[in-house]
């Protein structure tokens, strides 16, 4: 496809990577990209592995790792790992889904240089959460885990995944982040990959994505704690339409956002590493752009052609190839994906109509 003279952006610094460290999890969420249960999984990386593949990521960047999973806690190796990660420079952060959590688990955290600690609440009492995470017990144990971090002072953030199920609940769930003394809340807009596909009739619509994302922008304005929503790349577009005139850059204050900060980072800024060391864009888009069991994470961030693609915009297809915003925004790449087969076509999800 030929580029519209749209900017590439250099893929000189990754900043942020997700790190399946293991796919087991002894939980069954309806919308796991993974499709994770108990396991085992076979090919998982061992240790000496898991300490060789930081070395060759700290040789290129200095990013933020975010040990997830499956459940990250069910690794006997994790902080290990987490340990290894801080010694290198790397700001290593860990998302679980807080079950597993006691004092000494939170304390071995700290020790380890763990940073921050992501717990995932989705529903706003025991009856919703459940019924999401496929298993009874998983929202007490998750506020069990939220309140023995904050007992031994680890910093935390509450996750929250948006389908037709919860949204009317939202708002109950941000009031119960903001009274848990949480440091950020995260919404994530569900992208229908791994046993999500079984969700895809609970997706919200375009308009509700739409509505919602005001919302939360709106609220940001005000609120006490960081917010962001991810898989969302619209935020970004609404954030700059909403913006006050004649006011300056975003200020990373008060829950507002530095203007570098876009929507899909996917092969950008970002991208993920499976249990078994694939290399992808995200871990909704299951691209395989290389596997660091073969080559050298350098190699492949930097050679990959799927994101030499996803970093030339003038690839992109549809309204998104045609958008104002695509540089803050970018439309989300797993979604388009999963409705198209291409990568590069247009968000699905998307209201706006680009302006030239």
């Amino acid at each position: 496809m030929k580029s519209r003279h749209v900017p590439t952006i250099s893929g000189n610094n990754v900043r942020m990577i997700a790190w399946e460290v293991t796919r087991s999890c002894n939980l069954n969420c309806l919308h796991c990209r993974a499709a994770a249960s108990c396991g085992p999984y076979p090919g998982e990386l061992s240790t000496g592995k898991c300490l060789r593949l930081i070395d060759d990521i700290a040789s290129v960047s200095k990013p933020v790792i975010i040990l997830t999973g499956g459940e990250p806690l069910l690794r006997p190796d994790i902080f290990e790992i987490a340990a290894y990660g801080t010694r290198k420079g790397l700001r290593m952060v860990m998302a679980t889904n807080g079950t597993l959590v006691d004092v000494s688990t939170a304390k071995k955290m700290m020790e380890s240089g763990i940073q921050r600690v992501s717990i995932s609440i989705d529903g706003k009492d025991a009856q919703s959460h459940d019924a999401f995470r496929g298993e009874p017990g998983a929202f007490d144990g998750a506020l069990r885990g939220v309140d023995v971090m904050k007992s031994v002072g680890m910093e935390f953030q509450i996750n929250t995944t948006i389908t037709t199920a919860n949204l009317h609940q939202i708002k109950d769930i941000h009031d119960l982040v903001l009274k848990s003394g949480a440091a950020a809340h995260h919404i994530f807009l569900l992208v229908p990959t791994g046993r999500g596909r079984d969700l895809a009739s609970q997706a919200i619509t375009a308009e509700e994505y739409e509505k919602t994302l005001l919302w939360f922008y709106q609220d940001s304005l005000t609120c006490a704690i960081q917010l962001k929503a991810t898989c969302a790349p619209h935020y970004f577009r609404i954030m700059h339409q909403n913006k006050p005139k004649g006011e300056g850059p975003v200020k990373k204050a008060g829950g507002h956002f530095h203007e570098s900060t876009r929507g899909c980072l996917g092969g950008i800024s970002f991208c993920f590493i499976s249990h078994l060391g694939q290399v992808q864009p995200c871990g909704y888009l299951e691209l395989d752009c290389g596997n660091v069991q073969k080559q050298s994470f350098a190699d492949i961030w930097e050679r990959s052609e799927v994101f030499r693609n996803l970093r030339d915009f003038g690839q992109y297809g549809g309204k998104c190839g045609r958008c104002e915003f695509i540089k803050v925004c970018g439309g989300c790449r797993a979604r388009a994906y999963e409705a198209t087969g291409d990568y590069l076509s247009e968000e699905p999800l998307c209201l706006y109509e680009p302006g030239r």
